[in-house]
């Protein structure tokens, strides 16, 4: 799916364009594209197809590129940023997904495997984006990524935090399960977020060299919103380590708890067992048929169930004072 939207020049809102109407400033997203559109994308902007195709790869890690291009129109040149963005499909289903950005002196261009919360955001707020200023725009791009992963970093706390209350009274292993489910998470989040920052870093090289004039440079509005995107990532990726930390703890130290717990019940199922077998053998002793004590007493039934009931709770106050139940 191919969706083109330039920013009018009084800036006043955003048109929506075809692709057949594409226009010198303007912002092409791609969303799982066929290779018909691919090609389209490549003949119309005359960007190298790889560069296009990058974000298609589930493996992709984040890096900074840049290639000339346009022989036969003059060489010019175009860069290349891949991020890899949070995806949250379902409950305990957290992942990465590739992003690629293709930045050239006249367009614009997104690419990605599926609908996401980063384009979709700025698809919905685009009176707060300009197309015409590249720099800011892909900026804002990688602002929108780490407001993205900080969201979905406190999502995962939240459920750790649920998860937690149920272990401290859980006997089985389903917490724990989807514990392992939230690590797993983190640890892919853990990688996306290193290789974002490396490729960040690059990125403020090429801004501080000028090494692309024509396509990025950095003005003085620019400088604090780049400023932004390095605090948002570096909180996300501490966030991400401090939490994953803490859940690989509570993990070994909660399966000791739910060990303890089953422990614990079965002592105290124990301790039942000793105490109602205490009343079932004297029962046995004066059920045998042969003579026994108040066999013949008026009272005896009452006097042998006193007797199992005192004996029952002197042994029951025994394992209670010895903390056997």
């Amino acid at each position: 799916m191919i969706t083109v939207q330039i920013t009018l020049e009084d800036f006043s809102a955003q048109e929506v364009l075809t692709i057949e109407t594409l226009k010198p400033g303007s912002w092409i997203n791609v969303i799982n594209p066929t290779d018909e559109e691919l090609d389209i994308i490549a003949r119309l902007t005359n960007v190298p197809v790889n560069f296009i195709t990058a974000a298609m790869d589930a493996d992709e890690s984040s890096r900074v590129d840049f290639e000339e291009y346009g022989e036969k129109t003059g060489t010019r040149a175009c860069l290349l940023v891949v991020i890899n963005i949070a995806r949250h499909s379902e409950s305990f289903n957290f992942d990465t997904l590739p992003l690629g950005i293709i930045l050239t002196s006249d367009y614009i261009i997104t690419v990605c495997a599926e609908e996401n919360g980063v384009l979709s955001g700025i698809a919905g707020e685009a009176d707060n984006y300009c197309t015409w200023k590249r720099t800011k725009f892909l900026l804002q791009i990688l602002y929108k990524a780490a407001a993205l992963y900080l969201r979905c970093i406190n999502e995962m706390n939240k459920m750790s935090d649920r998860l937690e209350a149920n272990l401290r009274r859980s006997m089985t292993n389903d917490e724990l399960f989807k514990m392992m489910d939230l690590e797993k998470c983190m640890t892919y989040f853990t990688a996306a977020l290193r290789g974002n920052r490396v490729m960040i870093d690059k990125l403020s090289r090429i801004f501080k060299n000028n090494q692309l004039p024509d396509i990025v440079k950095l003005r003085e509005e620019d400088e604090d919103l780049l400023e932004d995107v390095k605090i948002e990532n570096d909180q996300a990726y501490d966030m991400i380590i401090l939490y994953s930390n803490v859940i690989s703890s509570m993990m070994d130290a909660f399966a000791s708890i739910i060990s303890n717990n089953l422990n614990t019940v079965m002592r105290f199922l124990t301790s039942v067992t000793i105490i109602i077998a205490v009343p079932t053998a004297i029962a046995s002793y004066w059920g045998m048929n042969v003579s026994v004590p108040f066999m013949e007493h008026h009272f005896g039934f009452a006097i042998v169930f006193g007797i199992s009931v005192s004996i029952a709770s002197a042994v029951a106050w025994y394992l209670w004072k010895r903390k056997m139940m």
